[in-house]
């Protein structure tokens, strides 16, 4: 079996794989499951192997480039267009072959471990702004419900709400002194965090 291009269609469990040749003739079309996948792959002569620029891509993308293979990736809007009917693994995997084998193909250059670690970083603090963000408009909120109104800004709700905790003219209950006191120290813990 001579492959120029095997394209696959990675998922957690099961993959499905195209290949052609040099003249763009089908030679493989083959369903694996993630045991069997790299011990597959490691028996093939060196060929270019694309995929998707989805979840996992960079960990299969360093795992065969380990075993002598060129890796590109093809972000999934440039495959799009070439899915010929309905969506399914097999249509795609061929969508994926087919878009790699236009000498115009724009790729995604893989990640290696440590741009890999990079962007987990950074899509953690991402999500833990998200949730200072929504922590504090819950508590802006919750006390315009008690008739406290907190000017916008992360830095008036810091200083304001322990002064409104301690304000015993305010309308809140012990109960509601509580709750804001929670919502206050898990606030302060995302501020930590970012």
């Amino acid at each position: 079996m001579n492959i120029n291009i095997l394209g696959i269609d990675i998922a957690k469990s099961v993959f499905q794989l195209h290949g052609i040749d040099k003249m763009g003739n089908a030679v493989l079309n083959k369903r694996l499951t993630r045991e069997k996948l790299l011990p597959f792959i490691a028996q093939l002569p060196p060929c270019l192997i694309v995929m998707e620029a989805c979840g996992g891509a960079n960990y299969w993308s360093r795992q065969f480039v380990a075993r002598s293979h060129q890796v590109k990736l093809i972000s999934p809007q440039y495959v799009k267009p070439f899915v010929k009917t309905n969506k399914n693994d097999h249509n795609d995997v061929v969508a994926i072959t087919e878009a790699a084998s236009r000498p115009s193909m724009h790729y995604v250059a893989p990640k290696s471990i440590e741009q890999q670690d990079i962007q987990s970083i950074h899509r953690i603090r991402e999500r833990f702004i998200a949730n200072r963000t929504a922590v504090a408009n819950q508590i802006r909120g919750l006390l315009a419900e008690y008739g406290i109104v907190v000017a916008k800004g992360l830095g008036y709700l810091r200083k304001q709400l322990p002064l409104m905790l301690e304000d015993a003219e305010n309308e809140l209950t012990v109960s509601g002194r509580e709750l804001f006191a929670d919502l206050y120290q898990e606030l302060c813990h995302l501020d930590q965090k970012n």
